[in-house]
């Protein structure tokens, strides 16, 4: 069989809610991914085969197959098909796993996963909650109900246990949370995310910043002010509970993306690959918990690839809630100094369906920069589900 290659990784840097990117339609946004992904192969466009590509909110601005309308809005041709992807917070690591599977199999050559997310137009629960309210039903059916009775599956209530199952102190997860920060302005004043940030203009949803049209560059949510104490007094999500938004990942506006090709892909595009996809799976876990399943999903991957979480050099767990990853290293035993290097999305912002190639682009990219050899990139999603993706740098 075949071998997956990335050539190409990039993402924008990471909009706030009504902030920088607050004034670019998703589409368009996603299309300058595409074309910077072309730009950077120096691909002719109508060599690549599909557009696959996450997004969580599919409605609205993000809705009528968002991928094709990318592709449309993109400067690839008419030709080049789109589909979209819905695996929650995992959408565009499932983006990566379908365009592997593609080139792996021989039915494709060059495929872009992508993955966008306006959480500031389309917002976050507009296809659950918002539907809901307006009296147009509910996603868990009676059948849903009956086996989970009495129970709504809430990624809030999945954090909270997760905090009491593994005795996750509100401390911890503050400390965690301002360790996020440091890590991600460490990592920008370093110049880190320079070459995997696709810098573009700001359009703020009013276009009267005081940047308005100059390259946005900067992942917005980052506190490069943050402290312990300004962390520990952010108020609970919930009464006697232990998370708070600051612990919490970021709402983010973003458009994120790879390529993946096979042999026949690197001859045609005449470019040297920056990984290769080593192993991909995906387990389902309890809908209840929820956020759980990075764990026993990463345990199943090392063990299918042959592996130890000590042949990984680097890890990216998303921090959706602070208690994922410290419940995660707790159990793996993986070492904390490989985890979330440049932070997470407590830092960096959470842009749901444009995450997993978020993710998996800052991955290549460290793996680069700190001479390291394998990597391994998880993410907690909706319904209890886990992507694990193992890359080898090349």
């Amino acid at each position: 069989m075949a071998e997956a290659f990335i050539v190409a990784a990039t993402r924008t840097a990471a909009g706030k809610r009504k902030g920088k990117l607050a004034g670019w339609h998703p589409v368009d946004l996603a299309a300058q991914v595409i074309d910077e992904l072309v730009r950077r192969t120096g691909a002719d466009p109508a060599l690549i085969d599909d557009v696959i590509l996450g997004c969580v909110s599919q409605t609205a601005e993000q809705g009528i197959n968002v991928a094709r309308n990318a592709v449309l809005a993109s400067s690839l041709p008419e030709s080049v098909p789109g589909t979209s992807v819905d695996r929650q917070c995992g959408s565009s690591q499932q983006a990566i796993h379908f365009a592997a599977q593609a080139v792996m199999s021989g039915a494709m050559d060059v495929v872009i996963a992508a993955g966008v997310e306006s959480m500031t137009r389309v917002p976050m629960f507009a296809t659950s909650e918002m539907p809901r309210k307006a009296g147009m039903g509910f996603y868990m059916s009676p059948a849903i109900q009956k086996r989970y009775p009495g129970i709504e599956f809430s990624q809030f209530m999945g954090a909270e246990m997760i905090a009491k199952k593994y005795e996750l102190s509100k401390d911890q997860l503050d400390a965690y949370a301002l360790l996020s920060h440091q890590r991600a302005v460490a990592a920008t004043q370093a110049g880190h995310f320079k070459q995997e940030i696709l810098p573009i203009a700001v359009r703020s949803a009013e276009g009267d910043a005081e940047d308005e049209g100059q390259p946005h560059t900067v992942d917005e949510g980052i506190r490069f002010n943050a402290t312990l104490e300004g962390i520990a007094g952010v108020k609970l999500i919930a009464e006697g509970g232990r998370c708070t938004a600051a612990t919490a990942s970021q709402i983010a506006d973003g458009a994120t993306g790879l390529m993946v090709v096979n042999e026949r892909g690197l001859k045609a595009l005449g470019v040297q690959p920056l990984a290769r996809i080593h192993h991909m799976s995906v387990m389902g876990h309890d809908p209840v918990i929820m956020l759980e399943a990075p764990i026993p999903a990463t345990q199943r991957a090392l063990q299918k690839a042959g592996m130890t979480v000590d042949d990984i050099d680097l890890f990216e767990v998303n921090e959706a809630f602070a208690p994922v990853p410290l419940a995660w290293l707790q159990v793996t035993g993986a070492d904390p100094a490989r985890l979330n290097v440049n932070g997470g999305a407590i830092a960096l912002g959470h842009p749901l369906g444009a995450s997993g190639t978020k993710l998996m682009t800052t991955l290549v990219h460290a793996l680069h920069q700190r001479g390291g050899r394998y990597g391994l990139q998880t993410m907690c999603e909706g319904g209890g589900m886990a992507n694990v993706t193992i890359i080898e740098k090349l």
